[in-house]
């Protein structure tokens, strides 16, 4: 299979309509897909806003982390066995925004056997520098589940 089929296949696998994620309630979607650059990207309007009317730091670090993880897990040797978690997350915010398109592009710095590091610039609609992250993932062992609890469907608090 094509590296670009394979990361397409991999993608859909990650992402399925319907599944009741955070993107789905942040409305992230997905630009580009491949184990070298993810790009992701999320309106920004009041769904995304801190009380004074501004881009909440919050909804730019998810966009960023799931930027990484997604290409983290795109990077993966063995993706029926192994998966990425978040460890670190470090993000600085330069610039404001209220409305528009933020776009987070994620590249790896490095890709290694039990850990990666991905760098993220996130973007706004002209292209203005409103933040950069950089995200630590681990590389870890699946652990079988049931598909209803792979997706916290059957866990008992809420």
């Amino acid at each position: 299979m094509a590296p670009e089929a394979d990361a397409k296949t991999r993608l859909a696998r990650l992402i399925q309509p319907g599944t009741r994620t955070l993107m789905d309630v942040l409305a992230i979607t997905v630009e580009e897909a491949s184990p070298q650059r993810m790009v992701l990207s999320m309106p920004v309007d009041w769904h995304v806003h801190q009380p004074f009317g501004y881009l909440h730091g919050g909804a730019s670090a998810v966009l960023a982390e799931s930027a990484a993880s997604i290409g983290g897990q795109l990077a993966l040797a063995d993706p029926e066995t192994q998966a990425v978690m978040g460890t670190e997350l470090n993000i600085s915010h330069l610039r404001s925004m209220r409305e528009g398109t933020l776009r987070a592009e994620a590249v790896p710095v490095r890709v290694g056997r039990t850990s990666m590091v991905w760098q993220i610039t996130l973007t706004d609609q002209l292209g203005r520098l409103i933040a950069t992250s950089r995200c630590s993932l681990a590389v870890v062992n699946r652990r079988a589940q049931s598909p209803a609890r792979s997706r916290g469907e059957d866990s008992g608090n809420r």
